[in-house]
């Protein structure tokens, strides 16, 4: 996994990452169930390349769902992987299920363009 993807062990640990990144926050939510496990490992190959990618333009962060519930329940996830795009703590954009290197550029760049 990139070294720019943070992995909060807590809801105030992401919350702090939230408040310190100073760029939109992209969080990806995985799950330890059996059959979330492999789509989760295939968006941490994604998200870490992406974050190389985006470096400076925003902060990645893998959020366990079991870890960070107070997380999940306030962007609404109900299943694993989800994406969402936080900017000043609101969520700016949202896609759930596994996607792919281009889609999640898709997501991060319809919304980083306006911001920049």
């Amino acid at each position: 996994m990139a070294k720019q993807v943070h992995q909060p062990r807590e809801d105030a640990e992401f919350d702090f990452i939230l408040g310190m990144s100073g760029v939109p926050v992209l969080a990806y939510f995985i799950g330890t169930w059996p059959k979330a496990i492999e789509p989760c490992r295939a968006m941490d190959l994604v998200v870490g390349g992406v974050a190389d990618e985006y470096t400076g333009r925003l902060t990645a962060v893998r959020t366990d769902m079991t870890r960070c519930p107070a997380a999940t329940k306030r962007y609404g996830i109900t299943g694993a992987p989800s994406c969402v795009l936080i900017e000043d703590g609101e969520a700016v954009a949202q896609a759930a299920g596994p996607m792919t290197t281009a889609e999640v550029r898709e997501l991060l760049d319809a919304h980083l363009r306006k911001s920049v």
